[in-house]
């Protein structure tokens, strides 16, 4: 076996262990990145940017075929020289096949060429990330399903499609594959879409979806799938729905299964690693992204990894804090949030009051024509706001105001003391504000 010796082991090269590594390179630390797939992980290639080409490109009413022309451009067609030459230009070194951690600050790496055990100094950075989780329904495993592993590299949109899921991907591509000119049925066990998000918001996708002509089902458990040949037959409690294609939109399964955390203490079967302020997971290990449990998010696994890397560094440096995280999920309108829902706050044991407002009760929201609404949750005694959410055109823009509260623990007088640009959707956060009653 081959032994490298080195100051830090990136195990998987996601958006935070690509930062990362690149980081500790310049700043003179001796790096080694360790990836079974492509450098870079899933946003650029199976998730964000595909994703966000897809959707544009069904707004603007165009092809599903000019869609999948620039998502070709924007991944370089799945290669990742993107992605590795600058690192290697900051003198990371890159190790391809799998790696499984073997101990404090070791890792020890498959290669088509052999079995190659590399320590690190310091330290090893475990970025591992997710892979699409699939149900376990019956008759599914046998067919030629879609994760978005794959529906990024469709030429023509389908005739027809079922999507089963209606979390964000679901959501997300059931209204651009609709905008397509596919008859588009989104299925959902929960009793409502978007689940995770406030019910305000889960209502007017759902109404704005069904205009647009997608069959919406919830509380619809899938039985069984079966495919002969031409086309997909689901079944389910309220009858049969058959589609020329299905996507599998389920949510997320972290890569945690095989990378050896019983080798540094940590529980093998856990579904997330642990970590403390500064991203410790264990003895010479840290962990960001995906596989912390604090939100599947690109933005969140760089901010951990600048957390992360100030520490490598032995450097003062900012500590993590997750009571402001922000989500945005891509449908028309767009569904932002940050922090906590009202339900999420009262499970807390807060005492809490809420403002809604409708978009269109705003002068842009009626000269737009846009359907929304903007929700506060705050404190009831010290009028802090906690959470909030936006349903509007722009609402991953609209949102950036009330993540800054949020995270500032900003009060909601505070907020009403400002002003908000005329005629702008903001001013709905303003009305939101004030129906507060703080």
């Amino acid at each position: 076996m081959r032994q490298v010796e080195t100051d830090v082991v990136v195990l998987g090269v996601g958006s935070g262990g690509e930062y990362a590594a690149r980081r500790l390179a310049r700043a003179g630390l001796d790096v080694v990145a360790v990836e079974a797939r492509l450098v870079g992980g899933e946003c650029p290639f199976w998730g964000c940017t595909p994703s966000k080409l897809m959707i544009h490109a069904a707004r603007e009413g165009r092809t599903a075929s000019s869609a999948a022309r620039r998502i070709r451009e924007a991944t370089h067609d799945w290669h990742d020289d993107g992605h590795t030459e600058p690192m290697e230009s900051a003198g990371v070194r890159i190790v391809r096949g799998h790696g499984r951690l073997d101990g404090p600050g070791r890792v020890r790496v498959e290669t088509d060429e052999g079995s190659v055990l590399v320590t690190g100094r310091r330290g090893v950075l475990l970025n591992t990330g997710t892979s699409p989780a699939v149900p376990p329904v019956a008759g599914l495993a046998g067919t030629p399903y879609w994760t978005n592993r794959e529906v990024f590299g469709v030429e023509e949109a389908p005739g027809s499609l079922a999507v089963l899921g209606a979390g964000n991907i679901g959501c997300e591509l059931a209204q651009a594959f609709g905008r397509l000119g596919s008859r588009v049925t989104l299925l959902e066990s929960a009793e409502r879409i978007l689940a995770p998000e406030e019910p305000e918001a889960s209502e007017v996708v759902a109404r704005v979806l069904r205009q647009e002509g997608i069959d919406v089902r919830t509380r619809t458990d899938v039985e069984r799938v079966s495919h002969d040949g031409t086309c997909f037959e689901l079944t389910t409690g309220s009858g049969a729905v058959r589609a020329e294609h299905l996507l599998v939109a389920t949510g997320r399964r972290p890569h945690l299964d095989d990378v050896g955390l019983e080798t540094v203490g940590l529980d093998p079967t856990a579904s997330t690693v642990e970590v403390d302020e500064h991203c410790r997971a264990a003895e010479r290990l840290w962990a960001v992204g995906d596989v912390t449990g604090h939100g599947a998010y690109t933005h969140m696994s760089l901010y951990q990894a600048r957390i992360a890397v100030h520490d490598l560094l032995e450097e003062d440096g900012p500590t993590a804090e997750y009571h402001a995280v922000s989500r945005v999920t891509f449908t028309d309108p767009e569904v932002a949030g940050v922090g906590l829902t009202e339900a999420q706050a009262r499970e807390r044991g807060l005492a809490v009051v809420v403002g809604t407002a409708e978009v269109d009760s705003s002068p842009r929201g009626w000269i737009d024509e846009a359907s929304g609404v903007v929700k506060v949750v705050a404190d009831a005694g010290s009028g802090v706001v906690v959470g909030a959410s936006v349903v509007a055109p722009y609402g991953g823009e609209v949102v950036g105001l009330l993540s800054t509260a949020v995270h500032a623990r900003l009060t909601v007088p505070t907020l009403r003391g400002m002003h908000f640009a005329y005629p702008t959707f903001h001013r709905v956060v303003e009305r939101a504000l004030r129906d507060t009653g703080l």
